[in-house]
């Protein structure tokens, strides 16, 4: 049920943690990646070009609640290395009304700004139908995302990695039967793929939180000592909104370049529709890794065992870089094959653009391993505003070159492609110089500033 991360070998331990983790959001990336290769495969490119932009607009608002839940869960990691059943049971009440309420008000805002929200995405216009049919329905899923998310993210915080990615196995699986069902069987096109998801996502989110009720009374049943407390709310709030703010930057980001990639048509949309799902499946496993990271430095932080995180993050470094260059091997040499599991081989247009993009983006994975790791050691050592910044960093050069290079007939959209690594690479410069000339601080004992 709990694995406390403060003991026993170093490298075992994180990556015993860090393995379900890295399969459970593997297992995540399925409920999206069903949607991409079936619509392709059954629907043509134009559903593919409508499916892949929304995906983009979905990714972002996942990211908000996915943000305050990382947040929330590095509180609650440090609470329990330093063995504050109260603070932490307190913390957990904190985050569950906060992410509660936002979770409302998205839902609010992202149904009725549909319309608004289409064309900021610069739809072109043979599209709009097909992305406002999917999205109507795949909106009424935050609730489900929202409630998977953050027991998740509890469950992770106390060192129990394997829960999620059980409950995340049986959602996946459900959503592709789904999918083939409602997508090939009935013939319900893209509203049927955004069906498939949905439900599958409240089944994952609704069982995570009833197997946490009912295993774990003592960490979300309310007792006469635990009640919501202003000082607690603000304090899940002061990290969580940063991490929330991190992961939001993230995706405007992406939302950013997605509008002007569709401003090259509906050719280039498709290729970066199921060129993206490869590219956030392929780097996955280091930013789970990352995040696992990041749990087990929060744990060791709260417990004071500064020799031990530095002892994790030259073992963290080691093995996410090496993952992080065998992947991008490993795409660019098969990026063509990977291609053709989305789109038929029939659109040799479609194919050739997104085989350029992984064989730019996809070389270069190990600057983005880096980056992850960076961004969930800020976060664990109290210091999330450095994450944002690396962040704003990492997106900002790439809005900014994508949309610089772009017009530019020389590099086109070629130029938005290589915008991306060059992002990864200074801000990684940027983080690890930061680290070299604050380390000392950094690790000082959790207990003289974390109350």
């Amino acid at each position: 049920m709990k694995t406390d991360l403060t003991h026993g070998p170093v490298m075992k331990t994180m990556l015993r943690f860090a393995v379900p983790m890295i399969l459970g959001n593997l297992m995540q990336q399925c409920y999206n990646i069903a949607d991409t290769l079936i619509v392709g495969q059954f629907l043509g490119a134009g559903a593919l070009a409508a499916v892949g932009s929304a995906f983009s607009l979905m990714t972002f608002l996942t990211s908000i609640l996915l943000g305050l839940a990382m947040g929330s869960g590095t509180v609650f990691s440090m609470r329990f290395g330093q063995k504050d059943a109260l603070g932490l049971k307190e913390g957990i009440l904190a985050s569950f009304t906060l992410l509660g309420a936002v979770t409302v008000v998205l839902n609010v805002a992202v149904f009725l700004g549909i319309d608004w929200i289409i064309r900021v995405l610069q739809t072109p216009a043979d599209l709009v139908g097909l992305m406002r049919e999917y999205l109507i329905v795949i909106f009424a899923g935050l609730v489900g995302i929202f409630l998977y998310n953050f027991f998740a993210s509890l469950l992770r915080s106390i060192g129990n990695s394997v829960v999620p990615l059980l409950f995340l196995a049986v959602s996946a699986v459900l959503n592709i039967a789904l999918d083939l069902w409602f997508v090939a069987g009935l013939n319900r096109g893209v509203a049927g793929a955004a069906e498939a998801t949905v439900i599958s996502q409240y089944v994952s989110g609704i069982g995570i939180a009833v197997y946490t009720w009912v295993k774990c009374p003592e960490l979300i049943r309310k007792d006469r000592a635990v009640c919501l407390r202003w000082s607690r709310v603000r304090e899940i709030t002061s990290y969580s909104a940063l991490t929330c703010l991190q992961q939001s930057i993230m995706n405007i980001g992406i939302l950013a370049v997605q509008g002007l990639v569709n401003s090259f048509g509906t050719t280039v949309m498709a290729a970066f529709a199921a060129a993206v799902k490869i590219d956030a499946f392929a780097y996955l496993p280091v930013q789970d890794f990352g995040n696992a990271f990041s749990i087990f430095t929060a744990q060791n932080f709260g417990a004071g065992k500064t020799d031990r995180i530095r002892k994790g993050i030259r073992a963290a470094s080691f093995t996410s870089m090496l993952f992080g260059l065998l992947i991008s091997i490993a795409v660019f040499v098969f990026a063509e094959p990977l291609m053709t599991l989305f789109i038929d081989a029939g659109e040799t247009a479609v194919i050739a653009e997104g085989v350029r993009y992984l064989r730019i983006e996809g070389a270069f994975y190990y600057l983005i391993a880096a980056l992850f790791l960076l961004y969930g050691l800020y976060r664990a050592l109290g210091k999330p505003g450095m994450s944002v910044v690396l962040t704003i960093v990492s997106l900002g050069i790439r809005v900014a070159l994508a949309y610089a290079l772009a017009p530019i007939p020389l590099f086109g959209v070629v130029g938005i492609w290589w915008s991306v690594p060059i992002g990864w690479l200074l801000a990684d410069a940027l983080g690890l110089i930061y680290y070299l000339a604050k380390r000392k601080t950094l690790l000082k004992d959790s207990r003289a500033g974390v109350k």
